[in-house]
């Protein structure tokens, strides 16, 4: 049984390895069909009306469910031709003007930058010299050494430029999230009292609506460029909105075929066929998978360093999207797996074991980039060492290949689930499907097990004991 679904593009998606006897079967498939239809049918409502069913916001209000327009551009989406033409601008005014930017967000204001950042550089930063303005990630975490980290480092930068320009961008649609407002003021407060060495200013990304919001004051005191979080975008979902695309912007990332890529990726997953809708299909077999087959943890294994940090964006994807004590009738279901991060082939060495032989409670994807073949070839500079003359012109790309080929193989031999995503190559458009087939992927599945997938009631428990404890320090 094979079932594999390509995309003009050369996008795919590789289900056969989660199918046949011993794994998901098609009598499973033809039994579910009438509640994918109706998947299908809800998620078509969402784009058409922007409502999903039973959603209420955190303060129990109606609202609006808008990440399928992310793709589209228009006066009333989240995005706008005025937006794009505005990002690209301040992007080429940063890139000209600043010698470091630091974003200070956490979540969804973090993750999906960081994905953009590393696909665009590499995992490593700050960048190369002579690239633009060196860039950090702050703010994701109230860790102090990691702060000081990039403090020592501005300060090595500024021996050999000062004042060093520094750009700080906060990341909150609150303007008072915890992590990237003490990243912001600390740094903030540094910068400003070495002014013989620094020279600070910022942009800031928030809700523009909460007029008396922090960062909103802030912004018009020094009048600073503020960019709208949009309504209706949870934080999880926002990496195609100004969260994820002011650090593209900054990258000079082509953001028009980032949304293009989005856009044809949404047009492709209008049908209710599960044959012809990679998200859809894609959707169904993890749902199966996880109600019928016990498949409570999926690991998201791409062969690429620059795409772990996709890995951890999707791991607050899948978790905060899908793992609900109740459905949207308030019934008891505990549903949901347990996301888990790894790499390529990196954790074949420290996972694969387990994945191999242990639990049968698991289903692994992989991701592969295809147009990595023939850049770098092995030789060996050792001839008397005949253990490595099999590396004579080896191709890396075709090893890495070889390697994941043998981990499906492994898992598929022991009715392992495992599928596979492959994009043609690496670059903003293949970017922009990726991400929204996996966004669009998790909504038919918050469809087909009937929870509200763009709530978070867990996250709200423990921030309020923390608002509680921090009152007391």
């Amino acid at each position: 049984m094979k079932q594999k679904i390509t995309l003009p593009s050369g996008f795919s998606f590789d289900g056969t390895n989660m199918l046949g006897e011993g794994r998901i079967t098609e009598q499973e498939l033809h039994q579910l069909a009438p509640r994918i239809a109706q998947a299908a049918a809800a998620v078509d409502e969402i784009r058409r009306t922007g409502k999903a069913k039973n959603h209420l916001s955190k303060d129990g209000k109606p609202e609006p469910v808008y990440f399928p327009r992310l793709p589209y551009l228009g006066d009333h989406f989240p995005n706008t031709p005025g937006l794009l033409e505005e990002l690209k601008a301040f992007g080429e005014s940063v890139r000209q003007n600043q010698d470091v930017v630091i974003f200070c967000g956490v979540g969804g204001s973090y993750l999906g930058g960081k994905v953009l950042y590393d696909c665009a550089n590499s995992e490593f930063w700050p960048r190369r010299s002579g690239q633009g303005p060196s860039i950090f990630f702050t703010g994701n975490n109230v860790d102090s050494e990691d702060m000081i980290e990039i403090q020592e480092w501005l300060e090595a930068l500024a021996q050999n430029k000062s004042p060093l320009k520094v750009l700080l961008v906060p990341i909150s649609k609150s303007g008072t999230t915890m992590e990237p407002t003490t990243a912001f003021l600390y740094f903030y407060e540094y910068l400003s009292r070495r002014s013989d060495r620094f020279e600070v200013c910022g942009a800031v990304v928030t809700d523009k609506l909460l007029e008396r919001g922090p960062l909103n004051r802030i912004a018009r005191k020094f009048n600073w460029p503020v960019f709208d979080v949009p309504v209706g975008i949870g934080g999880r979902f926002s990496v195609l909105s100004t969260p994820g695309l002011v650090v593209g912007a900054v990258l000079g990332m082509d953001l028009p075929e980032l949304l293009r890529g989005a856009r044809d990726m949404d047009e492709a997953c209008r049908s209710a066929d599960i044959r012809t809708n990679p998200a859809l299909f894609n959707a169904t077999l993890k749902y199966v998978a996880a109600a019928d087959h016990g498949a409570t943890i999926e690991i998201i294994m791409p062969y690429a360093m620059r795409l772990k940090g996709l890995g951890e964006w999707y791991v607050q994807l899948l978790a905060e999207s899908l793992g609900k004590r109740n459905n949207r009738e308030g019934k008891t279901v505990f549903y949901g797996r347990t996301p888990v991060a790894a790499v390529g082939t990196t954790d074949m060495h420290a996972q694969t074991q387990m994945h191999q032989e242990g639990r049968r409670d698991k289903v692994v994807q992989f991701l592969f980039v295809e147009s990595w073949k023939g850049k770098l070839t092995i030789h060996n500079p050792f001839p008397e060492i005949t253990e490595y003359q099999g590396y004579e012109g080896l191709d890396a790309a075709d090893a890495l290949q070889a390697a994941m080929e043998a981990n499906e193989e492994a898992l598929s031999s022991d009715n392992r689930l495992n599928a596979l995503y492959t994009l043609p190559e690496l670059n903003e458009y293949t970017l922009g499907q990726l991400f929204y087939f996996l966004m669009l992927s998790i909504t038919y599945e918050g469809e087909l097990a009937d929870v509200d997938a763009y709530d978070q009631p867990g996250v709200e428990i423990y921030k309020r004991i923390m608002k509680e404890k921090l009152k007391k320090k």
